[in-house]
């Protein structure tokens, strides 16, 4: 068939095909650039942030792989790691008695030391040949640093390698990974500078002590339990605090402890309000700590009545010298009660006496706030007090019998001492304090040694168990060191014991000998500075007329 007669179709037919593809065109020419290829810019923050997570999280995934070391310490085993932190420090793990924490330095990583096992081999080797234990500490020393060296060096490895690794699977460019790596290195680079920067070698001498004594539990079970079965919650908590100053003991003190015959060891206890469980405590400190002379700073009862008197009589029991203060809780009942009572000794209006070595002065409480016939006084009473205290303590000094500890049972009191005596101790508040004021006498305010008594349990959390053992030098009869002992309270099952030295003590200050108190390291732990009291408050913890209880 011809196509000729199809020849004059074809123009109309193309002329229709070329309608759509103008259009096309002229479609594609004015439409806008798609908003999403913007999606494939990132904004240069949002990049950087970006490689900054990738980076730490890969370098804390070297670091939990591979970043740690075993290595060999003296006679035990050890695994050294490094972990991120907020604060740095080094907690040095031993299983299963608990920890001890070190402020040793202030970095985005920590220091881990587990202690695995004792060697037996290089156990046996100091048993057999004991003349080795008077190098130990400087081969414990080259062990360390060791240790570290090796730890330092696989960390930054591990670390770098991590965010290398993990920067090459997210963005799969040799280039980013690489960014990723150089990042972590110099993170390190910068952490290492931060520990060195702020390193205190202290905190090597404040360990700080803590662990979980599970068997507690089952014994003593909650807060409502121990209201129904009191004694065997005071047996326990006393067994407790036998075995956390053991441990501490065990812990801390290699190879072994020695009595030190040149202090004097002094249990400063307060506010018991009437709880039993305290002279089960404090028995069992005397006893660990081998205890000279027990000073109370009052708040020993509540209500201060003459049918509380009979909670008193173990006091004639604890074994050691028993120095008191009355307390705002406490009556002039209470007070005259407790002066018939042997091995205990009352202070009040100043006057010195001499006990177990130490001439201690104090003036009770002005105020016996449980008494609502009468109008409390406030501050401005126990400033009073503390006047008269202070010039009874010139007095005697006058007279060539300075004294070495003066008591009183309100802060306000204890601070008109100052400049008058080289100690003051003090309680109420039901909180820890330890600072020197501006004439030079150092003030310390122990807490609850009752837990706040058994009125502890009505709150939302039971108030903890305070004391502390202070340690004095027997010539000059100066503050040496000082444990600060503190257990969970009602229910709790936790146990702290630190150690602090006043200042003129610590590594480069005055030569004077720390003590080795029984029951605790024979080393001398410094302490950390002691918090400042808070400024929104007067120092008797309560607005101005307003006693604490």
């Amino acid at each position: 068939m011809s196509r000729e007669p199809l020849r004059p179709l074809r123009a109309p037919a193309r002329w229709a095909a070329a309608v759509p593809r103008a259009l096309r065109r002229r479609f594609r020419a004015h439409r806008p650039a798609p908003v999403y290829s913007l999606s494939h810019t990132p904004h240069p923050y949002a990049r950087a942030l970006a490689l900054a997570a990738v980076t730490l999280l890969g370098a804390w995934l070297g670091l939990l792989v591979v970043g740690s070391v075993k290595t060999a310490v003296g006679p035990v085993d050890t695994r050294m790691s490094l972990r991120p932190s907020l604060t740095g420090g080094t907690e040095i793990s031993v299983p299963p008695l608990g920890a001890l924490e070190l402020d040793s330095h202030l970095a985005p990583l920590a220091l881990d030391v587990d202690i695995d096992q004792l060697n037996p081999e290089r156990a046996q080797a100091l048993i057999d040949r004991p003349e080795r234990i008077s190098g130990l500490e400087e081969r414990i020393t080259r062990d360390v640093r060791s240790g570290t060296r090796d730890l330092a060096v696989k960390a930054s490895v591990a670390a770098v390698a991590g965010a290398t690794a993990l920067g090459l699977a997210v963005y799969r460019r040799p280039r980013r990974a690489l960014a990723a790596g150089g990042l972590a290195l110099a993170l390190l680079a910068a952490s290492g500078a931060s520990a060195y920067a702020t390193w205190n070698p202290k905190s090597l001498l404040e360990p700080k002590f803590s662990g979980l004594l599970a068997s507690a539990p089952s014994v003593v079970g909650n807060a409502r339990n121990i209201v129904t079965e009191f004694d065997v919650y005071q047996q326990e908590l006393a067994r407790l605090v036998t075995n956390v100053t053991k441990l501490y003991d065990a812990t801390s003190t290699l190879p072994a402890y020695q009595p030190d015959p040149s202090t004097i060891r002094v249990l400063h206890v307060s506010d018991i309000h009437l709880n039993p469980a305290a002279w089960h405590i404090i028995r069992s400190l005397v006893e660990q700590y081998d205890i000279d002379v027990i000073i109370d700073a009052g708040d020993t009862m509540d209500h201060g009545t003459a049918a509380e008197n009979g909670f008193l009589d173990p006091v004639e029991d604890l074994g050691a010298p028993y120095v008191w203060v009355r307390g705002n809780h406490d009556s002039r009942t209470t007070q005259k009660y407790i002066e018939e009572l042997d091995n205990t000794h009352v202070l009040d209006d100043g006057k010195p006496m001499t006990v177990g070595g130490l001439r201690i002065a104090g003036i009770g409480d002005p105020q016996f706030t449980p008494d609502r016939s009468v109008v409390a006084e406030g501050d401005p009473a126990e400033r009073a007090a503390g006047r008269k205290l202070s010039a009874a303590l010139r007095k005697s000094a006058e007279a060539g019998r300075p004294v070495h500890i003066a008591v009183a049972h309100n802060p306000v009191a204890a601070q008109q001492t100052d400049g008058d005596v080289p100690l003051v101790l003090a309680g109420h508040v039901h909180r820890r304090e330890a600072r020197v004021m501006e004439e030079g006498t150092r003030l310390m305010i122990e807490g609850s040694t009752g837990g706040g008594g058994l009125r502890a349990v009505e709150g939302d959390e039971p108030q903890k168990v305070m004391t502390s053992v202070l340690y004095l030098d027997r010539d000059t009869k100066r503050l040496q060191a000082w444990d600060e002992i503190t257990l969970g309270g009602l229910g709790l099952t936790t146990a702290e014991v630190s150690r602090h030295l006043p200042e003129e003590v610590e590594p480069g200050g005055s030569p004077s000998p720390s003590p080795s108190p029984s029951g605790s390291p024979s080393e001398s732990p410094s302490g950390s500075p002691s918090p400042a009291p808070s400024p929104s408050r007067s120092p008797s913890g309560e607005p101005a007329g307003q006693p604490a209880g």
